[in-house]
C-alpha cells in the first residue's frame, strides 16, 4: 500500500467511464494507443478512501499526463464507493497512475475481468413497474437512503415526482425511474400499461 501526499493539483481525468465524463479530444487522444496493433489491457481495482472517489480520479488523470503512462481508463462505477478501476497495459503502469495519490489504498492483487463490472458501466434499459402512491427509497443523489412517495410518474421522460415521508412540509422532487426503488405497495391492483408512453398519476 503507497504511502499519499497531499498537495497535488488535480489536471483532469483522461477517460472516465461510467458516472463520470470526459473531454472528447482527451479520449480519442488515449483511443489512439489502445487500438494500435490490438493491445490487450488489464483492469486493476484501486481501493479508495470513501467518498473520495472523485479526488482520486483527478489526481490519477493528472498523474497519467505528467508520466505519459499506457492507462487508457479510469473508471467509477454507479453506486459503488470505496473503489475505482483502471484500465492500463499492465499492472506496473496502474500502480504508477496510484502512486503518492491522496486518498489511494492500493491496488489489489487480483487483476478484474470486464465480465466482472460490464453491468455496473452499461445501462440497460428495461421497464420499471412503479405506481402512483407506490413508497419508494431513493438509490442515488442528494436524497439517497430517504424514502418518499409517488405522486406522479412520466414514462415518456422516464421520471418520477415524490415528497419525502420524513419532511414536515411535502415538497415534490423529480427524480429518474431508476433512482429509486419500490419497497412498499398500498394497493396490489393490476401493473400499469408500460406501452402507454406519457404522464400517470395526473388529475
Amino acid at each position: 500500500m503507497e504511502k499519499t501526499e497531499q498537495g497535488q493539483e488535480p489536471i483532469g481525468v483522461p477517460i472516465i467511464a461510467g458516472a463520470q465524463e470526459a473531454p472528447k479530444e482527451e479520449i480519442k487522444e488515449d483511443s489512439k494507443v489502445k487500438k494500435e496493433e490490438g493491445i490487450s489491457t488489464h483492469i486493476f481495482a484501486l481501493r479508495t478512501t470513501a467518498n473520495r472517489e472523485d479526488q482520486v480520479l483527478d489526481f490519477i488523470g493528472s498523474n497519467i499526463k505528467k508520466k505519459k503512462l499506457p492507462v487508457y481508463s479510469v473508471i467509477r462505477p454507479h453506486g459503488m464507493r470505496g473503489y475505482i478501476f483502471v484500465e492500463s497495459l499492465d499492472r506496473q503502469s496502474a500502480e504508477a497512475a496510484a502512486f503518492n495519490v491522496p486518498y489511494a489504498r492500493g491496488i489489489l492483487p487480483k487483476e478484474i475481468n470486464y465480465s466482472e463490472i460490464e453491468h455496473m458501466l452499461e445501462q440497460v434499459k428495461r421497464e420499471v413497474d412503479i405506481r402512483k402512491s407506490d413508497v419508494v427509497e431513493i438509490i442515488s443523489g442528494p436524497f439517497k437512503r430517504e424514502n418518499a412517495k409517488v405522486t406522479r410518474i412520466d414514462r415518456t421522460k422516464e421520471e418520477v415526482v415524490v415528497e419525502l415521508l420524513g419532511a414536515a412540509v411535502p415538497i415534490p422532487i423529480t427524480v429518474k425511474m431508476d433512482a429509486v426503488k419500490v419497497i412498499r405497495r398500498e394497493s396490489e391492483g393490476p401493473a400499469p400499461d408500460t406501452s402507454n408512453a406519457g404522464d400517470d398519476g395526473e388529475s
